[in-house]
This record gives structure tokens, sequence and C-alpha cells, in this order.
């Protein structure tokens, strides 16, 4: 047995568990040695050395024990160690942190209702702790900066910080430092008030402002629709004090996101926007922006200013928001971040979100799930969110927390992210002050997001048109007789002496007469020439989508491009399967073979950043592409490590950013339009892990993608990869609903393209930035084409080409004797190509559309054209009839085409899912779609197993 071993064999009865066994036997040593063990008897004399001083301890603490009994409290005055008196100490340790971690349970921050039942864990009888122990003094472990208080005023202590006015989550971080940081900030020194008489009346001015807009709204424009914030008032104090905090952080931007609750509110009494707009919209006599063709509700408006602040001014931008709840969080984060990188280093310090929620929305709406997921993630960390939930607790007319919840608390998912979370009445302004400040401090000392949870109410019902007391009638009982926030605090500050009646009153009629002038009432605006949104966006106003642009790049480039893209670390080690695809790619730059799908499109981006343009790639498998084409982010087999070639082209190239993302649609999408709608200079670009899975954010498509221009003026450059195509997969990765994307186009909105060629997706992709001309790009992207022995094309197409709206027939066949021309678009295009060739059809011509919207009307005539005898035209698709283009752009063509050569289709016939899946089917029906258009036969057209 080796020594150790030994060792441990030997000292193994010392173990700490056997304490109280080891002390009995020691007990019975000193009074009868003979009586014990003749080895516990050794071991006992050697510890001794012969020495005779020791004395049993039996007696010393049944002596402590009776004087625990006989006098409470003397023994912790007295610092003894008794075993009662360290069991007392230990209760107060636990009481203490058990306030910490569940005094927001029992908080006085509701206005509409008193505390909760006490739990039992915060209750010292629960903890063996009596009135007897009141008085005595224990150790606070640090509250408040005190060493030791009697239990009395530790309670007292706890109650004023932890179930006062504020209730606060934070003991569930894991991490210690910022644990720590919030205790200490909660259980130090607060802000004072009382001393800063300016400071409570500027606090009174907030609320009577937010207050004041409200009553003038309702008076003037009775039963229109604005959305109160009554009730939730102090949200305007929280915006100013965060304002100007960040001010003095010299934080110099901050984004706002909100709903439409309170958004007038905010608008009016924040941003600055002038009250005479804001009536003029009320009256219908508002003229829109340039570029905004159909408008928007008041409630959904958007907003940019400067406002004043101790560190200069910051940059305000509210951003336009539709009615769905809760989706514009990404955007903003997404602005945010652009923001930032535009800044660059220090831009998360230097540019901030704030979000601004409902109660039940942040609780029920997944959107914020995934952008709380998104928040501490590489690529779409924006340095931490402040959080404001308007808690007013109900959302429309459900109230009661069974139906709107699973949780406590509407702000538990925010659990997720380990984010602080503080319950704030918001009936106790002050408190409101206080926690905003803590709020921005732990944000930009952290960068973490944070949560204010604002406990108001609704005054009023959803709408102004509402009778709440039909759903609620108890609440908008205790509502009714409820005194307002504006009034419960000029009570506060008359009975402290601050002001009397007649200043309340004068405040009011300040602001009242300032509105009845349409004059502005927040804090003055300035002009700040530094920032210009519309500067950067001016170049790409009035553009139309055929403007020339030169997308070709000389041969050098391109080899210089594939060097460089070749050129690894020192012992960097391919896969072998990658190795052959870098192999492939140095001779398709030597021109030695045929470009592919993934030698085009990394060329395409290595251009564009050579050409001093950023790039922003993410998507789920961006890195590798799903169909493993595109290999922008390289994996070391040695060691793990990733290497991102586009990154390392040369030193004066743009900003390249390539990210797998997060199992995320319409969170990561989000992000990215709002990149996109800030950042023009940038090729953003989003893919789809297959094409039909966006409609998991089918609301981003909606509201902000297609629409945002139309409604508010937002250009955006956004590129959407959607892999596309019937290759016998099924129902679920075949198509990516093209039909939906084309039936959103009008006003020349989006651009919806479908490649079919290497060189296309080269050109289309740089023409996105190159062109000045900023619009959604849709491309439906190949998956089989991928490695397709005929989708490919040759490096003079990248050298001196362009991206073509319409490719016309390949094959040499003469014009004149076509009688039959097929149109098409996407993949079907090879299979109808190979089945042609093989059965010789020179009757036969078949035309590509490359870009379904905006229309390519000239290009397509042009191909028409070409061939006088034409008796027919076929529209083919893979998609089913109801589905793809055909009933979506049909017009244009019989719009274009001669009325006496009629116009068929060629298909699937109509259904519900997009593919069987069936693989035999499948092939069964592409050879049938084929046959038809190419003879004009719809035979085994069927769905048929």
């Amino acid at each position: 047995m080796s020594s150790l071993l030994k060792e441990f064999e030997e000292s193994s009865s010392l173990y700490g568990g056997n304490a109280h066994y080891v002390e009995y036997l020691y007990e019975q040593y000193l009074n009868a040695p003979e009586t014990i063990n003749p080895s516990w008897r050794a071991r006992f004399d050697a510890i001794r050395s012969g020495s005779t001083e020791d004395t049993p301890h039996s007696t010393i603490i049944d002596r402590f024990e009776k004087l625990a009994i006989a006098e409470p409290g003397k023994l912790a005055r007295m610092q003894g160690f008794t075993e009662q008196s360290v069991k007392k100490q230990s209760a107060v340790a636990r009481l203490i942190n058990h306030y910490r971690v569940k005094g927001h349970q029992i908080a006085a921050n509701n206005p509409l209702r008193e505390s909760k039942t006490v739990p039992a864990d915060l209750d010292p009888l629960y903890y063996g702790l009596t009135e007897a122990d009141m008085s005595t003094l224990f150790d606070t472990g640090g509250l408040c900066g005190i060493d030791r208080l009697p239990l009395k005023a530790i309670l007292q202590t706890l109650k004023e910080i932890y179930c006062g006015s504020i209730g606060s989550e934070y003991m569930h971080i894991v991490d210690d430092e910022s644990k720590r940081w919030i205790k200490d900030k909660l259980e130090g020194a607060k802000p004072d008030f009382s001393s800063h008489p300016e400071k409570r009346i500027w606090l009174l001015k907030l609320l009577i402002a937010a207050e004041g807009l409200e009553k003038f709204l309702h008076r003037k424009y009775v039963g229109q629709k604005r959305f109160s914030l009554e009730g939730g008032e102090s949200l305007i104090p929280i915006l100013d004090e965060l304002i100007q905090r960040a001010g003095e952080h010299k934080i110099k931007e901050i984004v706002i996101g909100m709903a439409h609750r309170g958004r007038l509110n905010v608008l009016i009494n924040i941003l600055g926007k002038s009250p005479a707009v804001l009536f003029g919209e009320f009256e219908g006599t508002h003229t829109s922006s340039p570029g905004v063709l159909t408008g928007d509700v008041k409630y959904h408006q958007g907003f940019s200013s400067n406002i004043a602040t101790p560190g200069g001014p910051i940059h305000l931008t509210l951003a336009f928001n539709p009615s769905h709840l809760e989706i514009i969080n990404p955007v903003v984060e997404g602005s945010v971040k652009a923001r930032q990188d535009r800044h660059g280093v220090g831009g998360i310090d230097a540019i901030v979100p704030i979000l601004i929620h409902g109660d039940a929305a942040f609780a029920g709406q997944g959107i914020v799930m995934e952008t709380l997921n998104m928040s501490e993630t590489r690529a779409f960390s924006t340095g931490g969110t402040v959080h404001i939930v308007i808690n007013n607790q109900i959302g429309f007319t459900t109230s009661n927390p069974f139906d709107a919840r699973s949780t406590l608390y509407c702000t538990d998912v925010a659990n997720m992210i380990q984010a602080p979370v503080f319950h704030v009445n918001g009936d106790d302004p002050e408190a409101v002050i206080f926690i905003t400040q803590l709020a921005l401090d732990y944000r930009n000392t952290f960068h973490k997001d944070v949560v204010i949870d604002l406990i108001c109410y609704r005054r009023h019902g959803h709408n102004e048109a509402d009778e709440p007391a039909a759903t609620q009638p108890m609440m908008y009982k205790a509502i009714r007789d409820h005194l307002t926030p504006p009034q419960i605090y000029a009570q506060q500050l008359i009975a402290d002496g601050v002001i009397d009646q007649a200043g309340v009153h004068q405040l009011e009629q300040h602001y009242l007469q300032q509105l009845n002038e349409g004059l502005p009432v927040s804090r003055p605006i300035i002009e700040n020439k530094a920032y210009s949104y519309s500067a950067r966006w001016e170049r790409f106003l009035n553009k139309h989508w055929d403007m020339p642009s030169e997308t070709a790049v000389t041969l050098e480039r391109i080899r210089f491009c594939n060097q460089r893209l070749q050129s690894f670390p020192e012992g960097f080690e391919l896969h072998p399967r990658v190795a052959k695809v870098m192999e492939d790619r140095n001779k398709m730059a030597a021109g030695e073979m045929p470009m592919d799908w993934g030698f085009a499109e990394n060329m395409a981006y290595a251009t564009v950043l050579m050409d001093g343009y950023d790039l922003r790639l993410t998507g789920q498998d961006i890195g590798r592409g799903t169909f493993s084409h595109r290999h922008a982010i390289l994996l070391n087999q040695a060691n793990g490590e990733n290497y991102i070639p586009l990154k390392h082209l040369a030193e004066n190239q743009g900003r390249a950013q390539i990210f797998n993302s997060l199992l995320s649609e319409a969170g990561v999408l989000g992000f990215e339009y709002g990149y996109s709608s800030t950042e023009p200079n940038k090729l953003v670009i989003w893919e789809a892990q297959f094409g039909d899975f966006a409609n998991g954010a089918q609301v981003v498509i909606d509201q902000f993608i297609s629409s945002g221009e139309t409604k508010w003026g937002k250009l955006s450059g956004l590129v959407m990869l959607l892999p596309h195509g019937f290759e016998g997969q099924g129902p679920e990765h075949s198509s990516a609903r093209l039909e939906r994307y084309l039936q959103l186009c009008a006003d020349q909105n989006i651009q919806v393209c479908v490649p079919t060629t290497p060189a296309q997706i080269f050109h289309l992709l740089r023409r996105q930035v190159v062109r000045e001309y900023r619009k959604p790009l849709i491309v439906m992207s190949p998956k089989s084409l991928l490695r397709h022995k005929l989708a490919v094309s040759e490096l003079d197409e990248l050298v001196n080409g362009e991206f073509q709206t319409v490719i016309g027939e390949q094959d040499d066949i003469d014009p004149f004797h076509v009688t039959r021309l097929i149109l098409c678009a996407g993949k079907v295009y090879y299979d109808l190509l190979e089945t042609r060739r093989a059965d010789g059809l020179q009757h036969v011509a078949i035309v590509r559309i490359e870009q379904l919207y905006p229309f390519p009307n000239d290009r397509f005539k042009q191909e028409i054209d070409k061939f006088p005898n034409l008796e027919q035209i076929y529209w083919c698709q893979e998609e089913p009839k109801n589905q793809g283009a055909w009933y979506q752009s049909k017009h244009h063509f019989f719009d274009l085409v001669d009325n006496n050569i009629p116009i068929h289709y060629a298909g699937r016939p109509p259904c519900a899912a997009p593919a069987v899946g069936n693989y035999k089917t499948h092939l069964q029906e592409q050879r049938a779609v084929v046959h038809a258009a190419l003879y004009g036969n719809n035979e085994g057209n069927k769905h048929e197993l």
C-alpha cells in the first residue's frame, strides 16, 4: 500500500462527520482512560504529549446552555459560541437571505391590491426566532453597511428594501459579481429627494404632463383611439431619467421600441414631436412624408430627435411599429447593432436599446423569448437592453393570471437569461426613479439585459371606446376610486411643504396652455448636424429598379480573391471533403473547370468586400451552407479552431461578419431587417435552412420587409436566400412559398428573383449593393442545382456579364422554326432542357424568367419577339397550380403577348400541400410536368402512388 493511501486509511476516522463521536470518546478518555479502546487511548496520548491540563468540555457546554435559557440574547452580546447562539445567528442569516430571495413576493408594489400573504419562510418563527430575540444584536452580514443590528431593526430594514414599493428579483443570477453589485445598490444609500425639492417638482411636472396630454386628447377628440397611458404615467419619468442619466454616461444614441399604449405620450412628452402635428393627424390634415404611399395610424408612427443632456446631445429614435405586439423587439436590436458597428470600438457603450412591453404580451408572445435568447450571442448581442414592462395587469379583457400565463410574474421569461427584474409601484415615482438609475447603471456596468416591471393599471379600456367594467367590474371599481399618480405625488409634496395646491394648479395650467398653442412640451430639442439619417439614405430615394450598375470584375480580381480565400494559417488542416472543394475552386479560378454555385457565391462576397463594402451573413447553417456548398467558415480538423478566409482578403477590405445563428426565424430575420434598414452600405443576408422555414417569420415579412416603405418610408436592402426546388423531399422541404412573396409585390416594394446559374447569383448579389437602389431582395436559391452538371458558368461571365432578368434560348435552335415557347423559372428549366435535347424537339424554345418582380417587361418582350411563328406558349412550373408563380405572374404574360397566341399552364394540379411525400410519385409527377410543357399533354399529371 502506498504511503498516501496508508495515511488516508489511518486518518479516515477523523472525518468531520465523526466529530461528535470522537468528542464523546475524548470525554471518556479524560475521565477514565482505561475504559476506551487501546488504539484510541494511544492516539489521544500522542495528541496530549504528556500534558495533564486539559479538562472535559461537557460541563462548559452545560453551563452555556443554561445561560442561553436563563438570559436570552446574553450570549450573542458576549460573542459566545454555544450551539444555541450559533443556531440563532444562522437563523438570522437565513432569514436575511430569504428576504433577498423572496421579499418581492410580499412587496407593497401593486397600486390596486394590498400585500399578499407572508410566506412561511419569511416569518422569523419559521427559524425559531421569537419576540424574545427582537432586541438581540446579530451579525447582519453587511446589511446596509452595518455589521450588527437588533433583530427588530434587521427586519424593518429588510422590509423597507425588499418589501416596499420595489420588489427585486436578482438572487437567481449565477454570476456572483453582478449579484453582489445589485445587493450593494439596493442595500446602499438611496437618492436623496428630500434635500432636492427642484427634482421633486420636475418629477411632478413630468407626471402632470403625462396625464395632461391624455386628458386634453380625451376632451378634444372624443371617442378617437389613442391607447392612453393613464394609470401608467410613471413611464414618462422613467424615460426622462434614462435619457438624462444616459447622457451622464456619455451615451450618444438611444433606440426605443414600443407598442401602441402610451406611444403618443412618449412622442410628445419625451421625443419632442410637435403637438400641432399630432392634432393634424387626429384631424386628418397632416400630410405624409415623401415616399410614404399608404401611411399608418398615428400610434404606429416613429420619430427621431436630439435631446440635450448633461453629457451632450443624445439622438433618440422611436422605431415605427405595427400592431403585432413585441415583433418590434428584434428589429430595434438589429438597428442598434448596426449603429454600434458603425460607431466602432466602444459602440455598445455609445448606443443603447430600450424596449417597452405590455405585461400580457411580454408573457405571451414567443418573439420575446427569441429576442432574449439572442441577447448574449456573438452575432446579435447589443451590450444589454433596458426592458420596461407597462404592467397594467390586463391584456385586452383578460386579467385573471390563471388565464394570462402559467408563471408567477409576467416577466418570468426573463429568468432564462438571468436578467434582474425590478417590480416597482407605478404610484411611487421616487422609487421608480431609483430603480431606473439602478437599471441603467447595471446595463452599462455588465452589458446585460435588465427589466423594470412598472406595476400600474389601465384607467380606460383597451381603447377609449371600450367599457372595461363590463369584463372587469371589480378592477374598475377600484380604479375609479383610486387617485392618479400625479394626484398622489402632488399630495405628498404638499404634505412635505415642497409645493402648495396653487403651485400644482399653475403647473397644470401652463402645460395645458402650451398644448392649446400647439407648442413643443418636451425638453428642448437641439440641432445635431453630426447625425443625419436622411443624408445616409438620400441617394437611394426615388430610384428605379432597372438603373444600370456595373457588377462585372476583372479576371485578376477573381484570381486574387481565390488565392486569398485559399490561404490558411500555418498548420491548418482541412477536412478531406472540404480540401477537395478547395482544390476544385483553384481549378475554377484557373479556368480549368466550369464554376459551380459555391465558387461564384464566395466570389461575390469577396469582391464586394474588396470594393470596400461590408458584409453581414447570418442563418442557421450559414458557414457551411445547409447543403455543404459555401464553406465560408472553415474548421481546423487538428484543434477545432475556425477560420474565415473572407476576413483576410486585404488590409483595406470591408468588414465581414459571418455567423451561424441560433435556431430562430422570426427573431433573426427581424434583427437583420432592423440592421439593413439602418445601414444602407452593407450587404446584409439572411439564409433560411430551407425556404419554407421562413414562414416562421411571416409577421416580419408581412409587416416590415414587404410594407415598411409603403407605410413608413423605410428602405431596406435585406437579402433573403430561400432554398427552393422540388426534389422529392416531401411537403416541408420543397417550396419556399414563392407565391406568398409574389402576392406581396406592389409599388416596386421588393425584388423576387430565381437565379439558375452561378454567374447569375454572382451578379445578383453584387447588384444588390453596387447599384444605388435599396429594396429587399427575395431569392429562390437552389438545392440540387448547387452541383448540377448543367448549372455551371464560365469565368468570362463574371468578367463581362451582368445579371440577366430574362435568359433566352441557349441552344442553337432556328427561331423561325419555333412554334412552342416554354416560359419557366428555376430548377425545372434543366429538366425541360435535358428532355428536349433527348427528344430532339427543334420547334420548342425555353426562356427563363430570372426576375419575377419587378417584372422585366422590356426584356420579356424582346425574347418573345425573337420567335415570329409562335403558335402557343406554356408556363411551366414545378409547384402546384395554386402555388408558385402562375397566378401571380400570368397577367404579365397576357399583357405582353399577342392575343392570338394562347397561353397555357403546365404543372401540377392545385394542392393544399406543396409536394408529395412519396419519392416515386414525385418522379412520376415531375415527368408529367415536363411532358405537359413539351407536348401539351397533361396525362399522368395527378398525385398517384
